[in-house]
Formats: structure tokens, C-alpha cells, sequence
């Protein structure tokens, strides 16, 4: 009987799941700010109703909203009224008075292709940022209090770029660290599957081995002996279907109740230790009562 294999499709699933949410949260889940003398980074989480960041990143220039809490009309500074059409700028928003959604849209309407809202809570935890997705098209994040106070220094000071995204050298340590993660997993399951069907074979074959019949039952079937000067033998095949040898003249043939007969040798050790039924047709000879047991038509009983 051949054993069901456990699910493999659902592990392999289940691998993809994880190695793919693994590459979404890479694209949006650094800010870092670059000036010809320094740069800094911070962990960011990216709003689930704006325009999601891919993997390459984007980049643009840092200003700080006036007001700063973005909750009414952005008033533009200079650096960004004298912008070059096109390029990209991102407006860092204080969290509180109005809603998430309110601030991106306000930033939206002033033309900022980013927002990046910083928290007023000392060590508070980073929070996906919620609202109505309908015409958003801008990118947004959220970072800690202590990032948006060190990103508002460098705003409003010097000169330098801002990017939302993963840098390529970390890009490439985390998907080497997703891989070699993904390469345990498979592993792991294969390992368990291995474990699994062992088992279940080791098991069925306990059972199996443990049905046998008592060896003085066994010898109370017919038996004869094969000779080919027989006219009439209606109870043997050519050959033996558990040695696959062609009886020989001499040789002790038993009989089992479903009229197939096989060498005495042969199916003896099997009823007695490998299973109770016929190895051609499955009868279970366990559940046979030995009394209804008919003669072999060459059984020692009669004559030929």
C-alpha cells in the first residue's frame, strides 16, 4: 500500500509567503540623509495609503513644512520656489493636531512628491500610518521623534540629498540573509517530511510484521508432493509465486484455502512471518475457519 506524501505544496507556499513579504518591507525601510560631509540613517514605516516606495528607492531634496504640523496649507520657502521643474522634494511633517491623510494631501497640493511625518512621542514605537488612498500619489513614511529632530537640523542647514528606500549594499546583505533563511526552511522541511514517511513505513510494516499465523495453524493446511506423472492436477500453477522456481518432482507443495498453492517452505515462513494472506489474491487466511478447509484434490488424502 503506497503511504499519502504530507502536503508539500503548502510549505513551498508558505516559503515564497515569507521570502516575498521579506522583499516588500524592503522597499520602504530606511531614510538616510547624505551631505558632502556626513550622512545619517533611520528606520522608517511606510503609510499603507500612499504610493509605495520600490526597491530601487527614490531621492530628493529635504524641506521642512511651515506650518510645521502640515495640518493647514504648506507655505513654500525658497529653495523650493526656485526648484527646477521636476525635481523631487520631500516635506517632513511633525505628527499631531490633524489627521495622517490631511498632512500627505496638504503636502501633495504644494507639489512635495514625499512626506516623511516624525513622531512627537519620545521612544515610542514606529506606527503604519493610515487614511483614504483615493487620489494619493505621493510617498510617505514615518520615523521616530529623535530621527525627525536630527532631519530637521540637517534640512535646515546644509545643502544635501534625502532618500526613502534600502541602499544597495544592505539591499543585497538582507536578501543574502532571506536566502540563507529560505535554505533552512526547505531544509527544516524536508528533513520532516523524510522523518515523517519513515515513520509511517516503520509503522506499517510494525504492523504488517506483527500479523502473522501461529505456525501449528499453518501446518494444518494440505500439502502433497508435486510430481509430474500426475494426471489430474487442478490445485498447482507451473511454479512457486513467492520464489518465482518451477516446482520440481519431489518437492512439498501447500495449499491454501483460495486453491493456490506455492511451496511449503515458502509459504510457510510467509504466513509466519510476513503476513495472513495470499500473496496472488489477498485472501486473508486468518479469517478462514480451518474447518471448512476443503482437501486439496492431490492433498495426501487422496490419490492420484
Amino acid at each position: 500500500m503506497k503511504l499519502p506524501s504530507p502536503p508539500l505544496i503548502s510549505a513551498a507556499h508558505l516559503i515564497l509567503f515569507i521570502a516575498s513579504t521579506s522583499l516588500l518591507r524592503l522597499s520602504s525601510a530606511l531614510v538616510r540623509f547624505t551631505t558632502d560631509s556626513s550622512s545619517v540613517s533611520f528606520v522608517d514605516a511606510p503609510a499603507k495609503f500612499t504610493l509605495p516606495v520600490n526597491l530601487s528607492g527614490i531621492c530628493g531634496s529635504l524641506h521642512v513644512s511651515e506650518p510645521i504640523d502640515g495640518c493647514s496649507s504648506i507655505r513654500p520657502d525658497r529653495r523650493v520656489e526656485d526648484a527646477p521643474d521636476g525635481t523631487v522634494r520631500f516635506a517632513l511633517i511633525e505628527r499631531g493636531r490633524c489627521s495622517f491623510e490631511e498632512k500627505v494631501r496638504n503636502a501633495q497640493e504644494r507639489g512635495f512628491r514625499g512626506v516623511i511625518v516624525y513622531d512627537d512621542r519620545d521612544k515610542a514605537n514606529l506606527i503604519s500610518m493610515i487614511g483614504d488612498s483615493e487620489g494619493v500619489w505621493i510617498h510617505a513614511v514615518f520615523v521616530s521623534k529623535i530621527a525627525g529632530e536630527t532631519l530637521k537640523q540637517y534640512a535646515r542647514g546644509e545643502e544635501g540629498q534625502c532618500c526613502i528606500g534600502y541602499s544597495s549594499g544592505e539591499t543585497a546583505g538582507t536578501v543574502l540573509v532571506i536566502s540563507f533563511v529560505s535554505i533552512i526552511v526547505m531544509v527544516s522541511v524536508s528533513a520532516t517530511i523524510f522523518l515523517v514517511q519513515n515513520c509511517r513505513l516503520q509503522q506499517h510494516n510494525t504492523v504488517h510484521a506483527c500479523q502473522n499465523i501461529n505456525r501449528r495453524v499453518v501446518e494444518i493446511l494440505p500439502s502433497f508432493t508435486f510430481t509430474t506423472a500426475c494426471p489430474n492436477r487442478k490445485c498447482t500453477a507451473e511454479a512457486c509465486s513467492i520464489c518465482l522456481e518451477d516446482y520440481k518432482e519431489g518437492e512439498v507443495l501447500r495449499v491454501l484455502p483460495c486453491k493456490h498453492d506455492f511451496h511449503s517452505v515458502c509459504i510457510d515462513l510467509w504466513l509466519t512471518k510476513w503476513g495472513t494472506f495470499c500473496p496472488i489474491c489477498k485472501l486473508d487466511i486468518s479469517s478462514v475457519s480451518m474447518d471448512k478447509i476443503p482437501p486439496c484434490e492431490q492433498s495426501p488424502l487422496f490419490s492420484c
